[in-house]
């Protein structure tokens, strides 16, 4: 048993050697392989990135253009060797200790796919309240699209096997990938589990990246995959 973990990275210079390190300290029972996908950065991660490629475990790709989340996701995933796949975001918002929960439903052979959720009940920063309605205002129209009852949609953490990773053709190049990912899993009726999980957000004076106009990308993205695609 192999865990890929897929770290897509934009302009985080400050944190990218701080969350290799914390994803490295957890200790998994499965091996591990950490694969970086560099969006073509130009604060300085690109050079930092090059500096610790070398890594045992590590595997670092370099786009040649900027081309979002969403494809750098798909980059990722194309290179995973792992039986389960695992997301992290690169910015510090979620903590890779809680790795072990994340997975306990895939390894014991409930799950085929595990979110999680950032409003079960795990702590979490207290932040902007607009964010969280539009989370879940969000995360709704995606259930009733989708005909699921999760909590927490635009979740980074999701874990899966990747079986299905493979039965699926992403095409989102952006924050697109969140509801599109969803939608194609209850298209399959893939059994998904949601997990609690901490979650420390950050402002947009700390790099914060995801915007209003993402959100209206979702809502369409939604309608898309859900009732055209």
């Amino acid at each position: 048993m192999k865990v890929s973990i897929v770290i897509p990275v934009y302009n985080e210079k400050k944190t990218i050697a701080e969350i290799l390190r914390r994803v490295q300290a957890v200790k998994l029972k499965p091996a591990r392989e950490i694969i970086i996908v560099d969006d073509f950065s130009r604060d300085g991660t690109r050079e930092l990135l090059q500096s610790l490629a070398k890594r045992p475990g590590l595997k670092v790709i370099f786009h040649d253009k900027n081309r979002g989340k969403g494809a750098a996701l798909r980059t990722g995933f194309s290179q995973a060797s792992g039986d389960i796949v695992l997301v992290q975001d690169a910015d510090l918002e979620y903590d890779p200790r809680e790795y072990p929960q994340l997975l306990e439903p895939i390894l014991d052979g409930r799950a085929d796919v595990v979110y999680g959720s950032r409003f079960l009940s795990g702590p979490h920063r207290v932040f902007f309240f607009w964010h969280y309605v539009g989370n879940k205002l969000l995360t709704t129209f995606s259930n009733m699209v989708s005909n699921l009852n999760l909590t927490d949609m635009e979740t980074c953490y999701k874990v899966f096997k990747r079986e299905v990773l493979q039965k699926i053709r992403l095409r989102s190049e952006r924050f697109g990938f969140e509801p599109e990912i969803t939608i194609k899993l209850a298209k399959l009726r893939c059994r998904i589990y949601e997990v609690p999980v901490s979650y420390a957000g950050r402002d947009y004076s700390e790099g914060k990246k995801i915007g209003w106009k993402d959100g209206l990308a979702a809502v369409y993205h939604i309608l898309r995959f859900g009732l055209f695609d």
